[in-house]
């Protein structure tokens, strides 16, 4: 039950990130004139998606507190490497970015350090 925590942690966090890229994706890019930026970000934090994202991000925090109160920190922070693994397939599925070979031999290089972390010692 309690590494529900540190998976509501990774839910909350991947959420937060595909959501606002999906936003930003529809914004465009930032100006580059400083007031001309503000502008833009103002308009963006003003979207409910965006504003969702950072309450995403709130509640990962929320989860994550939990989570390093009942496991050791050198446990449970390994797990967060599993959000690039996540990020990467939702971002190649959703956004359709492209994959590389040594992308995909990085990820896996995470996931072996992960299994390895959280080995009961």
């Amino acid at each position: 039950m309690k590494h529900l925590y540190i998976f509501g942690t990774i839910l909350f966090t991947v959420y937060g990130q595909m959501i606002i890229k999906w936003r930003m994706s529809y914004y465009g890019e930032s100006p580059v004139a400083f007031q001309s930026k503000v502008t833009f970000l103002l308009n963006c934090l003003a979207d409910p998606y965006i504003i969702s994202g950072f309450a995403a991000a709130f509640m990962a925090s929320l989860f994550w507190m939990s989570a390093v109160s009942v496991f050791p920190l050198s446990y449970a922070y390994p797990f967060m490497g599993l959000n690039f693994v996540i990020v990467l397939f939702l971002s190649a599925s959703l956004f359709k970015e492209k994959i590389s070979v040594p992308t995909i031999l990085g990820t896996l290089l995470i996931v072996a350090g992960i299994a390895l972390l959280s080995m009961k010692k």
